[in-house]
């Protein structure tokens, strides 16, 4: 391990679960190298139903944004090619952008596609759908109004989804950003939670563990402010 990391606190897994407003001030002391880290949490959810397994998978909107820039790009009819660009889409195109994705030409973060267009799109599943890519109603991404879904992209729209062992991992901003930001972001991310127990109708608490770190920090318990 490195000397920066050794200074940092230790058995800090060890502590008793604190609130979200009095760890962020502690995480953001332990943001010790020289660059931005980012403010990650890490929830552990309960997704051994009795009748199924639970598989989550929405998005949610951080009021006060990602810090990060999202290469956004649509796959789209001609008549909304340069709406798209308006808004501020990085690749635009059609039939021939679905050509250079099908031999592999992924060099975006998001892709967004028209209802219209998915059918040719959906032959994809192969290439994107490994990377997370391939475009869902559910999370806003085949969307006829391709101008709001840029938006939406653009402006601090992350995805939760756990994996098969119940984790969720996600960002809910970066060192710079503000206290009050950060917590924003990190209600914004408990509300959707919270609407995601109501939706599946989940058994006992849907959460049973909570994390807060930076991305080369250590790790706090999180005490939840809702029973989630």
């Amino acid at each position: 391990m490195s000397k920066r990391f050794n200074k940092l606190p230790k058995d800090t897994l060890d502590l008793d679960p604190e609130v979200i407003d009095k760890l962020i001030p502690v995480i953001k002391k332990n943001c010790t190298t020289k660059f931005d880290e980012s403010i990650d949490l890490s929830f552990q959810i309960n997704n051994k139903q009795k009748k199924n397994e639970l598989s989550l998978r929405t998005i949610v909107n951080l009021p006060g944004g990602t810090g990060k820039k999202i290469k956004v790009a649509v796959v789209c009819e001609d008549s909304k090619v340069q709406a798209s660009k308006d808004a501020g889409a990085d690749i635009v195109g059609g039939d021939e952008f679905i050509e250079k994705i099908k031999l592999g030409e992924i060099n975006f973060d998001k892709l967004i596609c028209t209802p219209a267009m998915m059918i040719k799109l959906s032959k994809l599943g192969k290439v994107l759908g490994p990377k997370g890519l391939m475009p869902n109603p559910k999370l806003g991404t085949v969307n006829e109004n391709v101008e709001k879904a840029i938006k939406d992209a653009k402006s601090g729209q992350v995805e939760i989804r756990n994996d098969k062992d119940g984790n969720i991992g996600l960002a809910i901003g970066k060192k710079s950003f503000s206290d009050e930001n950060l917590i924003k972001n990190y209600n914004a991310v408990i509300d959707t939670l919270e609407k995601e127990k109501s939706n599946n109708t989940v058994k006992g608490n849907l959460i049973k563990s909570a994390f807060i770190t930076s991305s080369m920090g250590v790790s706090y318990k999180l005490k939840l402010n809702k029973g989630i």
